[in-house]
């Protein structure tokens, strides 16, 4: 392991364990000041995540982009100081809390009583694991993708850590079988998988319009809705207010076969930029997403099918 990986493994493992230790008060505090440094260092992800908001927010000037990146960053440090005090969270007192307020659960719950399985959808917005841990508590433990991390210690702290929340954890590679022979058969018994799907990993997805520019989004969800007969239900994923959250199950996306899974990955990513223009603070991307922003090996035509994940 490489001194720098072994930095970054020793750094998650002591937000875990150090942070839920904190006030909460002076926890978030400590990440909002972080999310103010990060802003006026602006470094090479923060610099991406402009490009990505300027996107967004055409008509902003250069002193409402600046404003706009700097309220993001301290919206992804909320999500970091939130996920790590999750663990030693009531999980049962946070799905009370958020589902008086979370909207369209019967779009869940009428793929599960017809039998069809569920694939919910959602981009990385807001806090997406504590919507997991409202599904878990709504309709029972749920699949998805983890994106395999280096080192792998550091993968195994986020296995760990999703599983504690009562997920279940397929690797993108290195499983003993494909993650999405394992997600056709969960939905097969009406089962429900979650995948975060803004972001293709694998060049292979479906290109996409997304805020008036050509970008590429996985497949994956699509194809897995058309092999299987599940619904297809991109999710509103934002926070509202300091502590409140805004999450919203979204009517489905009709995917009649395999010859309409560009068409829904389109409708998905509809929904995805409508939502994210409502509060584009909480769109946590500081990677490359447009075609244009790519390297040249990485724009070519899709190949294969792949799916969402989520970090």
């Amino acid at each position: 392991m490489s001194v720098r990986a072994s930095l970054v493994d020793a750094g998650y493992a002591a937000g875990w364990r150090l942070v839920r230790t904190l006030p909460e008060p002076v926890a978030r505090a400590l990440f909002r000041a972080g999310a103010d440094l990060g802003a006026r260092r602006a470094g090479a992800a923060v610099g991406q995540l402009r490009r990505n908001l300027a996107r967004v927010v055409p008509t902003a000037s250069p002193a409402e982009l600046d404003d706009l990146v700097r309220r993001a960053l301290r919206s992804y440090a909320r999500y970091w100081c939130e996920a790590f005090r999750l663990p030693s969270t009531d999980h049962r007192a946070l799905h009370r809390r958020l589902d008086p307020s979370l909207r369209g659960s019967e779009h869940l719950d009428a793929a599960l009583e017809a039998g069809r399985g569920a694939i919910v959808v959602l981009p990385h917005s807001g806090n997406w694991d504590a919507a997991g841990v409202w599904l878990v508590g709504h309709s029972g433990t749920f699949t998805t993708v983890v994106e395999r991390l280096r080192p792998e210690s550091l993968y195994r702290r986020f296995l760990a850590y999703r599983e504690s929340l009562g997920f279940e954890i397929l690797p993108t590679t290195g499983g003993p079988v494909p993650p999405v022979a394992v997600l056709a058969r969960r939905l097969r018994r009406n089962g429900v998988v979650c995948l975060v799907a803004d972001r293709d990993l694998s060049s292979t997805g479906v290109d996409v319009t997304f805020f008036g520019e050509r970008a590429r989004m996985p497949a994956g969800p699509a194809h897995l809705a058309a092999r299987t007969g599940a619904a297809l239900l991109p999710v509103r994923c934002l926070f509202a207010g300091e502590r409140d959250y805004d999450i919203a199950i979204h009517p489905p996306v009709p995917v009649p076969g395999r010859e309409a899974v560009a068409e829904a990955t389109q409708a998905v990513a509809d929904v995805f930029a409508a939502d994210i223009a409502s509060r584009p603070e909480d769109w946590h991307m500081t990677q490359r997403l447009w075609l244009a922003d790519l390297p040249g090996d990485r724009a070519g035509r899709p190949r294969a099918e792949g799916v969402g994940t989520v970090p």
